[in-house]
């Protein structure tokens, strides 16, 4: 690890899932002990007792989330885990999340987290990539878990890559699900697992899904995620492959998402960019 991670305390602003707990493990073995901020009814109380300490916050306690870093003396901070995107639209905010929601003239998660990250960094704690002590959880490029890829994933990747960064751009959704040169389905705020049963049930069998960042994803806050339910949301919809921006997304749950690709017989495929395999 960097001599610059070792110095100073760093905190882990913790949502759902495995996702701050795997952070946790890997800052372990680097010898760090992680300040953990918690969210009420989103951070696992079993992820969360981690943290050294652990402070807990109901969703929009920006003040709060400030004031608790600070206090415990920490200058850098990554963001892991999901908030439930309902949670975002339907916040109860202290005073300083008030006067930032005041001044956005856009809300989603993006611009939320976005200003979120800001005032962090006003306060002096710089926020690290969230993909921070999780490097050996990077999709890497080519076969990642399951079969061999179908004759047909070149085609499926120079037809859809393309229109999938285009909906990234557009803040739309990060995947989309492609079969022989037809978009199945975009990812809205349903969710890539959602988007996955979708696209498949109307593709029938054999699709594609493709999941990518576009070019101004905040990487801070905002990497593609996949997991072992990805899979089973994948093999409920019939799809044959996934498609992953090597290098860029995060694969949570290793282990038991090759045994569940295997098992589906569902391909896991890192790409690089451009068009074709």
């Amino acid at each position: 690890m960097p001599k610059s991670l070792k110095e100073g305390r760093i905190g882990l602003v913790a949502g759902r899932g495995i996702y701050p707990r795997l952070v946790l493990e890997g800052a372990r073995r680097d010898g760090q002990e992680l300040v953990v901020a918690a969210f009420e009814g989103e951070t696992e109380s079993a992820v969360a007792s981690r943290g050294r300490p652990t402070g807990w916050l109901r969703v929009g306690q920006l003040g709060g989330l400030v004031s608790f870093l600070r206090k415990q003396g920490v200058n850098r901070a990554i963001f892991a885990g999901q908030i439930t995107p309902r949670r975002l639209y339907d916040l109860r905010p202290d005073l300083k999340a008030l006067w930032i929601l005041a001044q956005m003239k856009e809300r989603n998660a993006a611009t939320l987290f976005g200003a979120v990250v800001k005032e962090l960094e006003r306060a002096g704690i710089r926020v690290l990539p969230a993909t921070t002590f999780l490097e050996d959880h990077l999709a890497k490029p080519g076969l990642i878990a399951g079969p061999r890829p179908p004759f047909h994933l070149s085609a499926d990747i120079q037809f859809g890559w393309p229109l999938a960064k285009a909906v990234a751009r557009l803040n739309i959704g990060q995947s989309l699900v492609v079969r022989k040169g037809t978009v199945m389905a975009v990812e809205g705020f349903d969710g890539t697992d959602a988007t996955l049963k979708r696209g498949g049930k109307i593709a029938g069998e054999d699709a594609t899904a493709i999941k990518v960042t576009s070019p101004a994803q905040d990487m801070r806050f905002d990497v593609p995620v996949i997991g072992p339910r990805t899979i089973e949301s994948a093999a409920e919809g019939k799809v044959r492959t996934i498609v992953l921006e090597a290098g860029r997304s995060l694969i949570l749950g290793a282990e038991e998402v090759s045994a569940l690709a295997a098992r589906h017989k569902i391909t896991l495929w890192g790409h690089r960019g451009g068009t074709g395999k």
